[in-house]
């Protein structure tokens, strides 16, 4: 089986970098790029083709909610996982209504995290 490939999306190199480390540890998922903006992850969405996007919902140039509704429009097959910080029941529906697949919370488990990955790549 090939494994799921991942678009890693967030503003701080930081979390990108621990990211990367933790979710390499882990058969069947492989990091295709890495993008500090919603703007350079739908760039990247069209020439890497990420099964999945693990992104952050508030960047600058182009936010999380808006990179997921573009991205949802040209490419709907693309998964998008929110990574975030924003754990409120408003940040949540505004992703939800953004395309946005799956939402975590930064801090959670890296099970968990790999769990939301693997399980959104099955979802019609």
């Amino acid at each position: 089986m090939a494994p799921v490939r991942v678009l890693l999306v967030d503003d701080a190199e930081e979390a990108r970098r621990d990211l990367r480390a933790a979710l390499s540890l882990f058969d069947g998922i492989e990091i295709v790029g890495e993008a500090p903006n919603g703007a350079e992850a739908l760039r990247l969405t069209e020439s890497l083709q990420p099964d999945i996007l693990l992104m952050d919902l508030e960047m600058p140039f182009m936010d999380g909610y808006e990179a997921a509704q573009r991205i949802k429009s040209k490419y709907p097959a693309r998964k998008i996982v929110a990574l975030t910080v924003h754990d409120y029941e408003s940040a949540r529906e505004k992703a939800k209504q953004s395309g946005v697949d799956a939402f975590l919370v930064k801090g959670a488990p890296v099970k968990t995290i790999v769990q939301a990955i693997l399980n959104s790549t099955s979802v019609a």
